[in-house]
Parts: structure tokens; sequence; C-alpha cells
């Protein structure tokens, strides 16, 4: 069996979202009636439909196939030339197979995504938005990152501002902002502002986002320590303009010649007892303690004075949890929304509340989160579950615990156990009532995972790993 092709033209050049055509001719050089099968090979070979697939030759005749390209327009479609290639397969002789070659190229495209998350960020001295930025084109793309807004209200500072990304990956910027004037008394204000990512020769790509400056101290508490000032202001000038005014009416006595002046006799002032203790209904009185004193006079007698000893009892204090901190956030803030939260660690008890996007947790020390506490404020509850380290696992995963009921703004959540026999974190979820909930977490062995966002009930926002070898060891939260 023998067979002669040719493929016209043997080079290719064709648009991401278009196509383009190629002929392939074949002619039947053997001695026998025979039916040839086509198939598309390579890396093109998705994108590749052949019309004919069949095609049936007598000796000596030639026959036609159109070979169809039409690359999709995404990063998949690799800028640059691509070979390519046909498997002829004869009916009779499948064993002879040929195999024409030729080469497609795919002329590149730039098309990118930005977006801020969250594209609101509050704050009094700073706010700290993620810009993301999708390379959806089939080449790299190198771009830089300005900010800017109308008055110039806001410094920006962004990390980096200048980025790299290949086809089809996304690249994150950091960036924080800072008002020039602080609000120190007075209501929120809005500040629109925009980051610009800017590529050579191309029309900027400006993302908008909001700015929200909270006062330094809120209107009530501004309104408070001035009715106080004026209070104190008053009160002073009522004490030096209507004080009492003493004066003395004692006179020196002239003393007379042969009359004696005698001094009274000096008299012993009791010592006041003991200032009273509340002392505990549960704690127990003292016995109580006598101290007699002897005082001589000429013709006075002694007095003696005693006060009894009462034991006393020191509270320990209330424990500082999310929903005590949250609540002073409220206090602050009554229009706001907060989230407030805390980590039980392993061997070292639970750490102190944090809020609204700070590290709760370890970083770098190998200790596992056992629990953790958190409340919210502004978003209608909070609910939550634990994903935990599972000894009897067949998988490599760990085990679910059960849900937590929903609790309402302000009240303690809490999430996993603080048990010493309990196991680890490794996930939990979180949700919320309205508006979202975000996050970052810190695995071990792992590090930090990019954010992770989730609308209101019933969606819910997952952070941690699944494998059972590793473990939660710290996160932060946002609403």
């Amino acid at each position: 069996m023998s067979l002669w092709t040719s493929l016209e033209p043997a080079s290719a050049t064709v648009d991401p979202g278009a196509s383009t055509r190629v002929r392939l001719r074949l002619r039947n050089t053997g001695d026998v009636v025979d039916e040839y099968r086509f198939e598309p090979v390579g890396p093109v070979a998705p994108w590749t439909t052949v019309e004919p697939q069949t095609l049936r030759l007598y000796p000596g005749t030639t026959g036609t196939v159109d070979l169809t390209f039409a690359p999709p327009r995404t990063p998949d479609a690799t800028a640059g030339p691509n070979p390519y290639a046909v498997r002829i397969t004869p009916t009779e002789h499948p064993e002879a197979v040929t195999v024409p070659e030729g080469n497609l190229t795919i002329t590149p495209f730039t098309e990118l995504r930005a977006e801020l998350v969250p594209p609101t960020v509050k704050g009094r001295f700073r706010g700290r938005p993620k810009l993301a930025i999708d390379n959806l084109g089939n080449t790299k793309l190198t771009a830089s990152v300005s900010g800017s807004d109308n008055g110039d209200q806001l410094a920006y500072d962004l990390h980096p501002s200048n980025v790299q990304i290949e086809p089809g990956r996304a690249a994150f910027v950091d960036a924080t902002l800072k008002p020039r004037k602080i609000i120190w008394f007075g209501p929120k204000e809005q500040r629109p502002y925009r980051l610009t990512v800017q590529r050579s020769g191309v029309k900027p790509e400006p993302v908008e986002g909001t700015y929200i400056q909270r006062g330094f101290l809120p209107r009530w508490l501004a309104t408070f320590f001035g009715t106080l000032l004026a209070l104190a202001i008053t009160f002073a000038l009522i004490w030096f303009n209507y004080r009492p005014h003493v004066q003395s009416l004692a006179q020196e006595q002239p003393q007379e010649a042969g009359v004696s002046s005698i001094a009274p006799s000096p008299s012993t002032t009791p010592t006041p007892p003991p200032a009273p203790t509340d002392t505990p209904a549960a704690a127990p009185a003292a016995a109580p303690t006598t101290e007699a004193a002897d005082n001589g006079g000429g013709g006075g007698g002694g007095g003696g004075g005693g006060g009894g000893a009462t034991a006393t009892v020191t509270a320990k204090p209330k424990q500082d949890t999310a929903a005590t901190a949250v609540n002073r956030l409220a206090a602050a803030d009554p229009g706001g929304r907060h989230i407030c939260y805390r980590a039980y660690v392993q061997g070292a008890g639970w750490s102190k509340p944090v809020c609204d996007g700070t590290i709760a947790g370890t970083v770098g020390k190998n200790t596992p989160i056992k629990a953790l506490n958190v409340a919210v404020y502004g978003v209608d509850g909070s609910a939550g579950n634990s994903f935990v380290y599972d000894s009897q696992s067949t998988n490599g995963q760990g085990k679910w615990q059960t849900w937590t009921a929903v609790v309402a703004d302000g009240k303690d959540n809490y999430i996993g156990s603080t048990k010493a026999a309990d196991p680890y974190l490794e996930t939990f979820t979180l949700n919320v009532g309205n508006g979202q909930v975000c996050g970052y977490a810190h695995v071990h062995n792992v590090g930090w995972g990019n954010q992770a966002c989730s609308d209101a009930r019933p969606a819910l926002l997952t952070l941690g790993t699944w494998d059972n070898t590793l473990w939660l060891e710290a996160f932060k939260l946002t609403v």
C-alpha cells in the first residue's frame, strides 16, 4: 500500500475566536481500492475538525479533506507557532499509518479583568483592600498600578506596584489607603477612589472603590465630653464666686498678775476602726480582735478602742470574650458591621479577642487551634461548624462536627472544643445573616492562603485544610 499526501498550505495563521481552513490532498498510489480514516493529533487537536472523516479512493485517484482550526479566545490557545498532524489509517492495511504534519500560528491577544476585594473598606486611619488582576489573554501581561481620587484626599501604598502575569493566572496587589486628614469628631464620610491598571500602549483600566472614613470619636462621645466640660466650668465658677468665708473671732487673752492660766488637759483622739469591706455572702466572717490602750492624765481616765477585722475575698475578673469586644465596637459605631474572634491554641489556652481582620492564633510555632470564639454585629447573627482531626480516618481527611445554632448579634458563638482529649481543628465554616463574610487561613506547613468570601446564608465561608496530617494555626475575618 502507498499513499501520497499534501497540506495546502503547510503553514497557516489564525486569530483566537476565529477559524481558518487547510486542505489535505491525498492520492491512492496503490493497486487496490482503499478507504482512509482521518484523526487530528497534537496540541491543537481539540480545536480541529476534519470533513469528511473517511474517504474512499480507487487506485490512481485523488481526493481532498478540509481541516478547520478554531482556537477559542482563552489563555489555553497559546500564542505563537503550534505544530499539528493528521493520522491517516487505511482500512485495508491499518498498520500502514501515514501522519502528515503542518504548523498553525495562533496570534496573540491581551485581555484582563480587575476587581477590588472588598469594593468598600472602612477605617479611622487606613483601609486595606486587595486588587485582583486576572490575565485572560494568551500572552504574558505586564502592568503598573496607581491610585487616585477627587480632591487628593487619600494617600496610596501599593505592593507590588508593577506586576507580570502569565496567561490564565492572577496577581494580587495589597493596597493601603491613608486619609490625609483625620476626622476627630463627627459622622463617617465616604471617599470614592480608583485603582488604575496601566499597560503600555493600551487604554488604562480603572477599578472604582469606596473608603468609608470613621471619626476618631463618635458624635455621642464628643457631646458627652462637651457636656462634662461645661458642667466642670460651671461648678468652678460657682465655687469661686460663692465659697464660704471663714473669719476667726478668737482674741488673745492678756495674763493678769497673780492669776495663773491653766492649759486644758490634752485629750486622746481614739483610733478610728478600719473601713468596712464588702464581704461576699459565701465568705465566712473572721473572728473579731480587740486592741486596748491605757492613757493616764491628771484626774483623767484611760480610753480603749478596738475594731473587728474582716476577711476580704477578691472575685476573679470576668474573661474578655469575642462578644464583649464586639459590643464595645458596636457602642462606638452603632451603624457599622463588625466581627470579633479569638482562638483556643493547644498548650496556650484562649488568646485575647481581636476584630475586623486582625490575626488570631499563632504562626510558625506548630501549635494547632482547637476551638474558636466568634461574635458579630450588624450581620443578623452567625453559625458555624468544625472539621477536626480523625484518628480513624481511612481517606486521609478529618471529620465534621455538629453545626452550632444561629447565634444573634452581640452573642458568643463557640466552634470546636477546648477539652484536652478532643481533636484540633483542620477547617471551620462560618456564615452570617446578611452581607458578606471574608477571611484568610494559615495552615501548618502550607502558610497563608488566598482570601475567601461568602454571601449571606445559606452560603458559607470555609477556611483551612482537608488533609488529616495538617492543622489550622491562625486566621483572620472581616464582614
